[in-house]
């Protein structure tokens, strides 16, 4: 029986790790990364896409990072994210891949979004000024679908997934996002006699988290349920402070030190909640991983590739 094939881009990343292999009992899968093609590059995106000839492509490959990344790289978030995402869209249309699935992001929402945000409030209002470029990338870039879906009948699906987590997630001080940069600080506050941890902000801003196996089972149902052009949100529908985000995270580590906050940096966006009531009624997904549990296999994963660094 023919096997749909299937290329992932970024597919070597955190997401696209879990994607694959979600995909993997369904189709053909290839993982293309920057070894393969830059996607910023339009000859070497579009030769890729020739020699491959996928059925379907899932857009994962970002350029991304947390808070002090985006403030460092306003530029270069924009301008690569535009780039990789106009080549690919463009010639996946030209070449007429059957469905192209594009992951947006929590970012491209206005800052001071009603809470739950809902997929109809996107457009209503500038988003949070430290990682804007970014989402305003993401959104342009889903609403190039949109328009090639009116014109050309484009077979485009647009997911916004919220902040992510779990095993294979980026640890890098100077990139990664709130938990793996928060794992990292109390591994090292720990390996250092249990000091105190500093934490950017105030730790009243909230958070929801989407354990990174869910959200690889939300693409599938989307693959295989959703033909729409119009932004699904992927997440849980439950947000959490900063504060206690970190005093979990200290809990489950056994780090016995104090937590400052550092209010001279910024909190980012006050909120983020996103309502996930579409993805359940236009595909049939929901997030069934506990938090706690989710941090926990995080933080193990962590320690073992941690103690073997």
């Amino acid at each position: 029986m023919y096997k749909p094939k299937i290329l992932v881009t970024g597919g070597r990343g955190f997401l696209g790790k879990a994607v694959c292999k979600e995909l993997e009992p369904l189709a053909q899968v290839i993982s293309a990364g920057r070894d393969e093609a830059d996607l910023r590059c339009h000859d070497q995106t579009s030769d890729i896409l020739d020699y491959i000839d996928p059925d379907i492509i899932v857009h994962l490959a970002a350029t991304v990072g947390g808070i002090g990344a985006n403030k460092e790289n306003p530029g270069k978030f924009i301008e690569e994210n535009l780039i990789m995402g106009y080549n690919i869209i463009k010639l996946a249309k030209e070449k007429n891949v059957k469905k192209f699935v594009m992951l947006g992001t929590v970012c491209s929402y206005p800052k001071h979004c009603p809470v739950p945000f809902k997929e109809e409030d996107l457009w209503n209002g500038y988003p949070e000024e430290t990682n804007a470029p970014y989402g305003i990338a993401k959104k342009t870039l889903m609403q190039m679908i949109q328009s090639y879906h009116k014109q050309y009948g484009f077979k485009g699906i647009n997911l916004i997934p919220v902040n992510m987590y779990g095993p294979n997630d980026n640890f890098n001080p100077s990139s990664s996002h709130v938990i793996p940069a928060l794992i990292l600080k109390f591994q090292q506050a720990i390996d250092n006699g249990h000091e105190a941890v500093e934490i950017w902000g105030t730790g009243h801003a909230s958070r929801e988290f989407l354990y990174v196996d869910d959200c690889a089972k939300a693409i599938k149902l989307a693959i295989l349920d959703y033909d729409k052009p119009d932004p699904v949100n992927i997440g849980t529908g439950k947000e959490i402070t900063i504060a206690e985000l970190a005093q979990n995270i200290q809990k489950i580590m056994g780090h016995k030190g104090s937590i400052v906050y550092n209010k001279d940096y910024p909190d980012g966006q006050p909120r983020r909640c996103l309502d996930t009531s579409k993805a359940k009624e236009c595909f049939g997904f929901e997030a069934t991983t506990d938090f706690d549990v989710g941090l926990t296999q995080t933080i193990e994963w962590f320690r073992n590739d941690y103690s073997n660094s």
